[in-house]
């Protein structure tokens, strides 16, 4: 969203994401499309060489090579800096103060909801890992936050009063005014720190895709200075055009066949909310390939009340819970009535789809979801379907 609003006010821009669906070109984004790959090729060659030099340097004195995640950061600075882009929006990987995207001295930091995942690496509180998030907050830049849950609004506060930050806060300093349902996503009406932009189009679906906006907005405000406001042209453009894919992204018609990337429980229960709040399914069939390292159990229990039957699987990474494992997990909150499996995540979609069909009545949905990679597996299945 931010991209979008950056380029439809005429600046050339550079996007680094993570991780992707499909490509990892996806990754790289130029004036809003994936680096072509024979640029991509043509910038890790003229890289390569320092790298090298930088491995050997850090493995001769007992350290590691680089990631394969510090490289694509490296290679993505390289690609906007050639290019040149006016203006570069980069997601952080993992965390923030340790992350390799933390290098850049942003002019806007923005930090959307907290919760909790990648525990091993960030903390097993709210606290601990808002405060490894807040390190990409940093003198000379603005902060703009989402709304949080106290514990991590404190520590989030505290580290911006820390290097002299000024602060943006969702519902205090701008927010979400009012939405409502509409075909295809929803219309909103937000409020900027520069003015306010009333029945704004917005493709996408759930509450959190319009707090994503709101977010979204004031961070480009920001950006400008807050000297002036943003025409609603400008906004209508860039948001009528905002995609999310593998987020409550439709697939597949009769029935309707859904992809969401919800990996940790907080996501599971912003996907729950939305489904309820978005469509009018009379039930809900899910399809859960689920990675080992995550909150299996947080996950499933977000679905509960949600997901009428549920098909398990594997989505054949080595990461993947096994489909016994998730099996047994998946019993033990839906109950065994309510819980079949399939080899694999193609097959378990046609047994979804099949469930549905055989229910003798439209209305009901499909939901693929459990992680990024189900979602970019099932997205790929849809396109040759």
């Amino acid at each position: 969203m931010i991209e979008s609003l950056l380029r439809a006010r005429g600046l050339t821009t550079g996007l680094v994401t993570s991780p992707h669906l499909h490509s990892i070109t996806e990754r790289i984004q130029l004036a809003g499309q994936p680096i072509a790959p024979d640029k991509f090729v043509s910038a890790y060659d003229e890289i390569e060489p320092y790298l090298a030099v930088v491995d050997a340097t850090s493995i001769n004195s007992g350290g590691p090579a680089m990631s394969y995640f510090e490289v694509l950061t490296g290679l993505a600075f390289a690609i906007f800096a050639d290019t040149p882009v006016d203006v570069a929006i980069v997601e952080v990987g993992m965390g923030g103060t340790w992350d390799a995207t933390n290098v850049v001295q942003p002019q806007v930091s923005v930090i959307t909801p907290i919760g909790l995942d990648h525990t091993d690496y960030l903390g097993e509180t709210l606290e601990l890992i808002a405060s490894e998030k807040a390190g990409i907050i940093k003198s000379g830049s603005i902060a703009v936050l989402a709304a949080q849950d106290p514990q991590a609004a404190e520590v989030l506060l505290q580290a911006a009063v820390g290097v002299e930050a000024p602060v943006l806060r969702e519902g205090v300093e701008f927010g979400v005014l009012n939405r409502a349902l509409a075909l295809g996503g929803q219309v909103i009406s937000l409020r900027g720190i520069t003015g306010d932009y009333p029945e704004i189009l917005l493709p996408l679906f759930g509450e959190h895709q319009a707090t994503n906006a709101s977010v979204a907005l004031t961070a480009v405000e920001a950006f400008f200075g807050g000297a002036e406001s943003i025409s609603d042209e400008t906004v209508r453009e860039a948001f009528a055009s905002v995609t999310s894919p593998g987020r409550l992204e439709v697939v597949r018609r009769s029935p309707t066949v859904l992809v969401d990337a919800a990996h940790n429980p907080h996501g599971a229960k912003v996907l729950a909310r939305a489904l309820e709040e978005s469509f009018d399914f009379i039930s809900v069939i899910g399809v859960l390939s689920i990675m080992a390292d995550k909150d299996v159990d947080g996950i499933l229990s977000a679905f509960d009340g949600i997901f009428d039957q549920v098909v398990v699987t594997s989505n054949g990474t080595v990461r993947a819970m096994s489909t016994a494992e998730l099996t047994e997990k998946a019993q033990g909150v839906f109950g065994a009535d309510r819980v079949t499996s399939a080899p694999n995540l193609a097959d378990a979609i046609s047994q979804a789809i099949a469930l549905a069909d055989d229910a003798g009545t439209s209305g009901i949905g499909v939901v693929v979801t459990g992680s990024v990679v189900t979602a970019g597996i099932a997205r790929a299945i849809a396109r040759k379907s």
